[in-house]
């Protein structure tokens, strides 16, 4: 079974190795964060092996048991007025059949002014994208490792052009409990196209990243470790807005070192009581930080914050994170247990 599954994930890894980032690739909403708890640690955990229903979302090689009968819903007011949600239900049959686990994407990008050629109004009109998701694991017999799989229908409505899609994301996990450490790699949005949006088939955000994490021994903190994005080196490129100019008038682009775009794929996050009713979380994204940072001035881009309250059978999560000086957003998340 191992070496079956194996293959196809290497056979899906490179018979897939162009990377896409923005603007590179149609359906980039299905990289966003999946809750506010992923938010606050950086924006892309892997490794979240319990109660949180939502991990299931990202890496579906987190589906377990403790999900069973807990429904997540998630809402953020994202940039420039777009908002975004997600939800997640969770569902054990039993010991042998294990659990399955359903999910819901969505992004509405707002209302926006249309125009001809000649510049005459023709209305207004929105765009709104969504994924449906079903997934489940499997813990390879008398080991400890982990393997899940989503299947996603994917439709996004621009204008008057619709899309609809179909991808597949793939999780493998170890978890060593005696340790507490976890260490998971996922490839995500492996799928094509069914309907295109003007007759061009475009490619899906194809996203491969390895996370680990543990718990500290003797204190109540869980770190992460996730690298993002490593199925292209590099994605750091030079920005020309921060060129510089010497008296002469003679030019140099900005450099991007080795080191830079290494860290470009790193994030960093940590849960200070991640198993009580009450937790601080705390990420720092290096991409997000180096592209979004303002020359000479100290915004603090990158950064994340969040918390999570649990009430008798609801957990609430709420997040900020630090963008630009111009723009933040929040996260807010409900999970409910219905058992």
């Amino acid at each position: 079974m191992l070496k079956k599954v194996t293959t196809v994930l290497f056979f899906v890894c490179c018979t897939s190795v162009f990377a896409q980032l923005g603007g590179e690739s149609t359906y980039q909403f299905l990289n966003l964060v999946s809750s506010p708890r992923q938010a606050a640690l950086g924006g892309k955990v892997l490794t979240n092996y319990d109660y949180d229903v939502t991990s299931g979302l990202y890496n579906p090689a987190t589906i377990n048991a403790e999900m069973d009968n807990q429904l997540a819903v998630n809402y953020s007011s994202y940039l420039g007025g777009i908002s975004y949600g997600t939800a997640a239900y969770a569902y054990t049959w039993d010991r042998h059949v294990q659990t399955f686990h359903v999910g819901m994407t969505y992004i509405n990008y707002g209302t926006f002014d249309g125009y001809d050629v000649n510049g005459v109004s023709t209305g207004t009109f929105t765009g709104t994208e969504g994924a449906l998701s079903a997934g489940y694991a499997y813990n390879i017999p008398f080991t400890d490792f982990y393997l899940g799989v989503n299947a996603k229908l994917i439709a996004s409505k621009l204008e008057q052009y619709n899309s609809i899609g179909i991808a597949a994301d793939f999780g493998a996990m170890y978890i060593n409990e005696r340790l507490d450490f976890h260490a998971a790699l996922t490839i995500r949005n492996v799928g094509t196209q069914i309907v295109t949006f003007a007759g061009l088939r475009e490619k899906l955000p194809l996203e491969i990243s390895f996370g680990m994490s543990q718990t500290l021994e003797n204190m109540p903190l869980r770190w992460h470790l996730t690298f993002e994005n490593l199925q292209k080196w590099p994605i750091g490129v030079a920005n020309p807005a921060r060129a510089t100019t010497d008296l002469d008038g003679n030019q140099t682009q900005e450099e991007v070192g080795f080191l830079n775009k290494a860290l470009r794929h790193t994030i960093l996050g940590a849960e200070l009581f991640p198993d009580r009713g009450f937790s601080i979380r705390l990420g720092y994204n290096f991409r997000r930080a180096e592209e979004l940072r303002i020359v000479d001035q100290r915004n603090f881009s990158g950064l994340s914050f969040g918390i999570g309250l649990k009430l008798n059978k609801m957990r609430f999560s709420y997040t900020h994170a630090r963008y630009t000086s111009a723009a933040n957003t929040s996260f807010f998340g409900l999970q409910i247990d219905l058992r």
